[in-house]
């Protein structure tokens, strides 16, 4: 069965059929459009005529001071907000805003969206915005859309034509090739205790080894190591994943580095709903980055695109001014410090395929059309119950043309609780663009090396 090529603004698109061969990538005249009506990676190039501007290339000025030691400033923190929604008025702003972001709104009155004026400043280096216009026109979805065939390291499907094209575009989005960085995770009790975990991440995509070879790992998108470095009781546990491209015909590999039993093995919880780490319950493998993994169990919508409020440019989430104390508060995260944009997103609905298993049975995903990151995602338990609420807190590292997020955050509506990750303000060296890494780097035995207490 083929899809309709003309994508209308409401329509609905569902990927459930791709049982076997390829999904062809669009025309030429589709792909002619990226850098004439469409940006070099797909979002639509005008703005809305008032709000949202036209994309002029991205943020134009590194802010006077940036030392170019990933201690980013604040481009904008002249600027005041235009308008706070809060419990007053979230009625009429509830079209351009997600059921979860308002269920948050009127559970907690501390909980408020500070709108301030959008800046498209995303963009990426050449070489990826090249590598995305030659995706346009060969990329293809394959092994039942779980995996990809003739794909570069950039976005595969800038001109999507369904919800698990935009899915991809979120999981291979460029992330700056190899980079290094120390980031706390918190999960406060109800009453806003916590005990951060510090943990020393390392990504690096397969192209950028320092001994890349394209015969080699060749269904591997990526290389991902995680240190705890604090507690102490936790210090030294090592989680390393090879990414595959394709996980159902390869599942993910991953292993654990328990520095404990000095033991390394094999760890295939760490997928689906499988426990995140460290997280005390408050995630899944696959909340992490705020969707990962395998899409296969579940079918893929795409509702539409929409214009929507949702977390960006949030620098002062990454203020060195600031302490953890200052921003973990009882329910959420301070919405003092947040920092809120109208953006068009694509709204993407994954629903849970009949006989398969995951806590979540329906997602509603909200990805924005300049970098392809999901930046809201609701997610409902088996009855249909909304149940925990994702926000993703977007930033652009201006030095390395890198759109990412400043931290996450996923909300337990149920149990008042949640998780926030990715907090750099109390850490040394937050972020090390670049950094050289070889396959030696990647492999089980690597771990011990890197598990020390």
């Amino acid at each position: 069965m083929k899809f309709n090529k003309t994508l209308l603004a409401t329509g609905v698109l569902t990927v459930s059929m791709f049982a076997t061969g390829a999904h062809a990538a669009v025309s030429a005249a589709d792909a002619a459009k990226l850098g004439d009506t469409l940006t070099p990676i797909g979002a639509e190039m005008a703005g809305n005529g008032n709000e949202i501007p036209a994309w002029d290339g991205g943020l134009q000025t590194i802010p006077a001071g940036y030392k170019n030691d990933g201690i980013y400033l604040d481009p904008f923190a002249d600027e005041e907000p235009l308008f706070i929604i809060n419990q007053g008025n979230v009625n009429e702003h509830a079209e351009r805003l997600s059921p979860g972001q308002i269920a948050m709104i009127n559970k907690y009155p501390d909980y408020v969206i500070p709108v301030y004026p959008t800046h498209r400043t995303s963009a990426y280096p050449d070489n990826i915005e090249q590598e995305t216009v030659a995706n346009a026109t060969s990329v293809e979805l394959v092994q039942g859309g779980n995996g990809l065939a003739n794909y570069q390291n950039a976005t595969p499907f800038p001109v999507p034509q369904n919800g698990l094209e935009v899915i991809w575009n979120h999981i291979t989005r460029y992330r700056g090739g190899s980079v290094q960085r120390n980031v706390a995770q918190v999960t406060p009790q109800e009453n806003g205790a916590y005990s951060p975990v510090k943990f020393q991440d390392e990504l690096t995509w397969r192209a950028s080894l320092t001994d890349y070879d394209p015969n080699e790992d060749a269904n591997v998108l990526f290389y991902f190591k995680q240190a705890i470095t604090a507690p102490a009781r936790l210090a030294g546990n090592v989680l390393l994943v090879h990414e595959t491209i394709d996980q159902v015909s390869e599942p993910r590999r991953a292993w654990l580095y328990n520095a404990g039993q000095r033991r390394v093995r094999r760890a295939p919880q760490v997928a689906y709903d499988g426990p995140g780490t460290a997280s005390d319950g408050m995630r899944t493998s696959d909340n992490f980055d705020m969707y990962n993994g395998a899409p296969d169990r579940y079918d893929w919508e795409l509702v539409g695109k929409k214009e929507m409020y949702i977390p960006y440019n949030s620098y002062r989430l990454v203020d060195r001014s600031l302490s953890y104390d200052d921003l973990v508060k009882p329910g959420h995260i301070n919405q003092d410090y947040t920092r809120y944009e109208l953006h068009r997103v694509w709204h993407v609905r994954a629903t849970l395929k009949s006989g398969q298993r995951h806590i979540y049975a329906q997602r509603d995903l909200y990805i924005d059309e300049d970098t392809w990151q999901a930046s809201v995602i609701d997610h409902y338990d088996g009855r249909g119950e909304l149940w925990r609420v994702a926000e993703a807190h977007n930033m652009y590292f201006y030095d390395r043309d890198v759109p990412w997020y400043a931290i996450e955050t996923l909300y337990d509506l149920l149990s008042g609780r949640y998780l926030a990750n990715g907090l750099t303000n109390e850490e040394s060296n937050p972020y090390q663009f670049g950094v050289d890494r070889a396959s030696r780097d990647y492999t089980p035995a690597a771990l011990r090396r890197a598990g020390t207490r």
